[in-house]
């Protein structure tokens, strides 16, 4: 079992995550009885027709809310719905909503948790590999909005996330590869985690060596986080092959996010090959190396030209016409790239053309 802690300098909010098996079956009862609240839980309809006998065992009788499965369905209708439902319910401030899922449930859940009655508690139970590395660690939440991801949310830690490696005995395959793609990503900022991901590359989806490196990623992310909770400096980090990654999701939305974050690392690695002249070149063929080992699309298989405008509404950006890329730079080290809208266009294609 791995404990980890995220402790926010100067706000006192606090954040625990569980890394273990069983941690769901163990972890909610013992937290419901030590806190005292009453549970309301939210999941998707995948979710709960995989899991409903272990959800029942664990809940009893809680109010259970299902909301359709899928990105498509991360929107302002579902997160209201949520909040209508928790009203129905008459939650009060010392309850807790249980956001049982991927990262559209712990996103839309961890965002309704903060708005219902100005924030109750949220305990985040992520069932895929993506959302154990990524969307349950950080209090990031958020909803789609005027076809741009994430537009409206907040950040606000959850109380508890149980990382509970037994739910990926159901995941496909492709579900597998999407969560490498953030674990990967993670190599890229992490010497450590890199060399551990290149020694074991013919490995990466054994169930055995994922129980052993998630907690991994999840504590090289919460460190950074405590650090830079609300991503003014050092977080912006984690948004590395984000940019391209985002724009390619929006425009195109045939894969999932963590094989554009897959495709999107591979374009800004080759960016920073191009255009700054500290760059390691070994290192960032051997990270495309890595990247495309887990990767099964063709990066060069796509509109590259028309994806790029979805850049333009990336959050990361701070001009009007100025592209913000976290790009990799050497082992352990990443640069930030601010280039006009042309030139940035002009790199990707040319890019597209050599891969």
């Amino acid at each position: 079992m791995k404990t980890i802690h995220i402790r926010i300098k100067g706000t006192g909010e606090k954040s625990t995550v569980v890394c273990r098996k069983r941690a769901f079956e163990e972890g909610i009862p013992k937290y419901l009885s030590e806190t005292k609240k009453r549970a309301f839980v939210f999941t998707d309809d995948n979710v709960y027709r995989l899991y409903k006998r272990r959800i029942a065992e664990v809940f009893g009788e809680a109010r259970i809310h299902v909301m359709p499965a899928g990105e498509k369905y991360k929107t302002t209708d579902t997160l209201f719905a949520l909040i209508d439902a928790m009203a129905r319910e008459r939650l009060h401030r010392g309850d807790a909503l249980i956001a049982l899922g991927g990262g559209v449930v712990g996103d839309i859940g961890g965002l309704a948790a903060a708005l219902y009655m100005r924030g109750i508690s949220c305990v985040q139970v992520p069932t895929t590999l993506l959302a154990q590395v990524d969307s349950s660690v950080g209090g990031k939440t958020a909803v789609d909005f005027a076809g741009v991801k994430n537009l409206v949310g907040v950040i606000r830690q959850p109380e508890l996330a149980l990382a509970d490696p037994t739910f990926f005995e159901t995941l496909p395959p492709r579900e597998i590869d999407c969560g490498l793609g953030e674990i990967v990503k993670h190599g890229a900022l992490d010497g450590e985690l890199f060399d551990l991901l290149w020694d074991n590359r013919n490995f990466l989806t054994d169930l055995d060596f994922l129980s052993e490196i998630v907690p991994k990623n999840i504590a090289f992310k919460a460190d950074i986080v405590s650090k830079d909770p609300h991503e003014n400096s050092l977080r912006k980090c984690l948004n590395l092959g984000h940019t391209t990654g985002h724009a390619l999701e929006l425009y195109d939305g045939t894969l999932s996010h963590g094989e554009y974050v897959l495709i999107g690392s591979i374009y800004e690695a080759r960016l920073a090959a191009r255009l700054l002249k500290e760059s390691d070149k070994a290192y960032l063929d051997r990270f495309e190396q890595l990247a495309r080992s887990v990767l099964q699309a063709d990066p060069a298989a796509f509109d590259i030209g028309g994806a790029a405008e979805k850049a333009r509404l990336d959050k990361k950006n701070v001009s009007e016409n100025g592209i913000v890329v976290t790009a990799p730079l050497k082992r352990g080290e990443y640069a930030l790239l601010e280039l006009p809208y042309d030139d940035y266009v002009r790199e990707l294609l040319t890019i597209r053309e050599g891969l």
